[in-house]
Formats: C-alpha cells, sequence, structure tokens
C-alpha cells in the first residue's frame, strides 16, 4: 500500500502528498523545471544509474564466467580458496564491504578517488560473483560429455567454447546479466559511500539524501516510480528471455525464476 500511494501521488497534477488533485504528467516531463526531465538533478540521477547498470554488466558478467570457467576445470586447494572468495560478498555486510571500498580509494588508491570510476568497480567487485555462482550452477548440470564429443569431432578448444560451450551457457549469462543490472539499480549502500557530488549521484541516493532532508515531494515520487518499473521491466524481460532461451529443457517456470533470483 505504501509503494501503490507513492507511485499514486506521482501522478498527482499537485504537490500536495495527502491530496488528490487530479492525474498528470507532471512531475515525469510536464513540468518545464521540477519534472524528472527537465530537473538537471533528477536527470542526471536516472542516467547516472542507467550508467553504472550497463559498466558493471558488461565488467562482471564475462569476468563471472571466466571465473566459474576457470573453478569448474581447476582441481586442488587454490581452486577452492577461490571458490570461497567467490562466495564472500554473501558472507560479508554490505556495508562493511561498502567501508572497506570508500577506504581503498581515498586512502590506498588515491588516484582513483571517488566518483563513477569508484562506483562501478565497487560494484563490480560486489557483484562478479553472482554470474560466477549461476555460470558455475549450469556448467554442473550440463556436464562434459558436450566438450567431449566436440573434441572426438576434432574441434578446437577455442572452437568448443565459441560452437559448444557458449549456446550451452547463454541461459546462465543472460541470467546472470538480468540479475546484476537490475541488482545494480536499486543499490545503495555501495554507490552512497563511493559517490562525490550530484553529477555521479544515482537514484537511490538522491531519493534517500532528499526526503531524508526533508526536500521530498511529488517529484521524488516520480523518480522512485521510474526506478521500480525500471527493475520490474528487467525482471520481466529476464524472465521471458530465460523462458525462451531453455525452451523445450526440463524445468518449470518456478526454476526459471528461481534461477534469475540467483537461487
Amino acid at each position: 500500500m505504501p509503494i501503490g500511494l507513492a507511485v499514486l501521488f506521482s501522478f498527482n497534477n499537485g504537490k500536495s502528498q495527502s491530496t488528490w488533485q487530479g492525474f498528470s504528467w507532471r512531475w515525469y516531463f510536464s513540468d518545464p523545471v521540477n519534472s524528472v526531465l527537465h530537473d538537471p538533478q533528477l536527470h542526471a540521477a536516472v542516467i547516472q544509474t542507467l550508467r553504472l547498470s550497463v559498466y558493471t554488466t558488461l565488467i562482471a558478467v564475462p569476468i563471472g564466467v571466466a571465473f566459474a570457467l576457470g573453478i569448474n576445470r581447476w582441481r586442488g586447494i587454490t581452486s577452492a580458496s577461490f571458490n570461497f572468495v567467490m562466495i564472500l560478498s554473501f558472507v560479508i555486510p554490505e556495508l562493511i564491504f561498502g567501508v572497506a571500498l570508500f577506504l581503498l580509494f581515498t586512502v590506498l588508491f588515491k588516484t582513483v578517488g571517488l566518483g563513477t570510476l569508484a562506483e562501478t568497480l565497487g560494484l563490480v567487485t560486489w557483484t562478479v560473483s553472482w554470474p560466477a555462482i549461476i555460470v558455475q550452477a549450469r556448467l554442473v548440470t550440463i556436464g562434459r560429455q558436450y566438450e567431449e564429443a566436440a573434441a572426438d569431432l576434432g574441434a578446437t578448444q577455442m572452437q568448443t567454447m565459441r560452437k559448444v560451450m557458449l549456446p550451452l551457457l547463454a541461459p546462465a549469462i543472460f541470467a546472470s546479466a538480468v540479475l546484476v543490472f537490475s541488482s545494480v539499480i536499486d543499490d545503495f549502500v555501495i554507490v552512497d559511500l563511493l559517490n562525490s557530488n550530484a553529477s555521479n549521484t544515482p537514484m537511490s541516493v538522491y531519493i534517500y539524501s532528499q526526503q531524508h532532508g526533508g526536500n521530498g515531494g511529488p517529484a521524488l515520487n516520480a523518480l522512485g516510480t521510474i526506478m521500480l518499473v525500471m527493475s520490474f521491466v528487467i525482471a520481466i524481460i529476464g524472465y521471458i528471455g530465460y523462458r525462451f532461451m531453455t525452451r523445450g529443457e526440463r524445468g518449470d517456470r518456478n526454476d526459471a525464476l528461481a534461477t534469475i533470483a540467483g537461487a
């Protein structure tokens, strides 16, 4: 109900947060000054969120896939150690992780500093284990018989990876990309600690800072609604895409949702 009210009053024609004054797109794009489209800070928050989501997904997913392949093919104490490192983000509280990254970029690596680069590096470090775990689970499921069959037919390791393994891993890679992208949209702790100014402040941090400072209003409701819609759209795309890519395989829609959720 609170979420529904926040979404409802983002379409309110007036500034009231309690009295309905008619339906309007004012706070999205109609108002020439205070709408999300025209307010520089609101507009920048949306762009920064999308920028961080794209950057993190493009970097974290390939690294996570390579990490999963390495752990799956590599046996020994070192492999077990790296396998433990892979799950650290599920064990360490995000606040502790964010504070450690803040100290890292402000004390040890001052050349990086705070801002978009630090936010991207922090989010990549935090989310890289998610695609690694999902892809590794997929590798365990499909086994090694396809690789062995390709090798028997004369395929090189590169050909096997490109023509056999990547198509088989595509559903897991897609699901992990959806998970990483959607998680960055609503991430707060890491980006709050690593942003430096309004130009690199994403939606989650901007909404919190304005609302906490008593400057909330319908425009913030509109920004929050955009954030909510983005998460829903990505989740729907992920669900439909995963179902399409795994058509013909054993499993039901609950399996698809569980995989996209990273379970």
